[in-house]
């Protein structure tokens, strides 16, 4: 038998249990997150009335993470499982699909209206899915979160609302942070050169222009034509710095600045950006608040504007 095969009809047998798909008023709620940044906002809103695990850890690839066994076991025994939608877990979609015909399963990042999704050339008919890279794309989701957590405990709806009106004002106030900190960077300069386009919702929001090696989805393949179409731009418009990302190879950004390099333009990496996964458990840089303060101040400083190191609050300590 084929491992994906064995791997649903595990998610089948296990869906059929008699565990209760909502949790009883008295138990404390488990919840499963496929991203980091699900279940870091799904812990913030939740407080303590959940138990919240991430399947996917710092450095984490969603495009490419496949189920273990483990996981199977823990999605299947959760009260409530929450994960991002819009493809970008592709290797899991269908057994999340058919895990929830019989459980609490819910895509929340398709949360955002369609009418303020991207759409890109090399991903089919289907939208970026890489929302969370605009705290004002982050609120739509966090409060779907906000109901799904209503939906499974109803008798704690005014302690979800609570939580989740102080989680959106520091959205407000991260968003509020990268406007006026990204509108330092001389226009000239903002050009963000990342391993793949997980930025273009940033690009947006802020005025930037964003190149990515790969596209969308790191499964697609980044070709010679793409890198030397690259190390022509680096050169014939003067940038000097580009990006890497904590759950991408580096190595095209490497072959970037080697041919940049080779044609005589001197072209430095800016700093690491988390893009798909946040930072190290247990860090502010570990939380979505965190990691967007992160890129946020690095991608301004790298980029000539004159930021403090710490970012929003002081708190920064990755790259600082």
């Amino acid at each position: 038998m084929k491992r994906r095969d064995l791997l649903l009809g595990l998610a089948g047998a296990a869906a059929t249990t008699t565990l209760p798909r909502i949790a009883a008023a008295q138990d404390t709620l488990t919840v499963v997150a496929t991203t980091g940044m699900i279940a870091d906002t799904a812990r913030r809103i939740a407080g303590p009335l959940a138990q919240v695990r991430g399947l996917m850890g710092p450095g984490v690839d969603p495009h490419s993470y496949r189920q273990t066994r483990s996981d199977i076991v823990a999605l299947t025994r959760a009260d409530l499982v929450l994960f991002h939608g819009l493809y970008l877990e592709a290797q899991m979609e269908e057994f999340l699909l058919r895990l929830g015909t019989s459980r609490h399963v819910v895509p929340v990042g398709e949360a955002v209206p369609a009418d303020l999704l991207l759409r890109h050339a090399d991903y089919e008919t289907k939208a970026d899915p890489h929302v969370w890279m605009a705290p004002e794309l982050w609120r739509p989701v966090a409060l779907r979160i906000r109901d799904a957590l209503t939906e499974a405990r109803p008798d704690h709806a005014q302690t979800f609302a609570a939580n989740a009106d102080a989680f959106v004002a520091e959205l407000d106030a991260l968003a509020a942070y990268a406007s006026e900190t990204l509108a330092k960077v001389p226009e000239a300069a903002r050009v963000l050169v990342t391993a793949h386009d997980a930025f273009g919702y940033f690009g947006r929001a802020y005025g930037f222009e964003v190149m990515g090696i790969q596209g969308i989805s790191t499964e697609s393949e980044a070709g010679l034509e793409r890198i030397r179409t690259l190390v022509d731009t680096l050169v014939d418009r003067q940038i000097g710095a580009v990006f890497v990302e904590s759950s991408v190879s580096d190595r095209n950004i490497r072959a970037l600045i080697e041919g940049a390099a080779a044609r005589g333009h001197e072209v430095r990496i800016g700093g690491e950006l988390f893009s798909d996964a946040m930072g190290q458990d247990g860090t502010y840089e570990g939380t979505y608040i965190g990691m967007l303060d992160h890129n946020i101040t690095v991608i301004a400083r790298a980029l000539g504007a004159d930021v403090s190191a710490g970012g929003m609050a002081g708190k920064l300590t990755v790259g600082s």
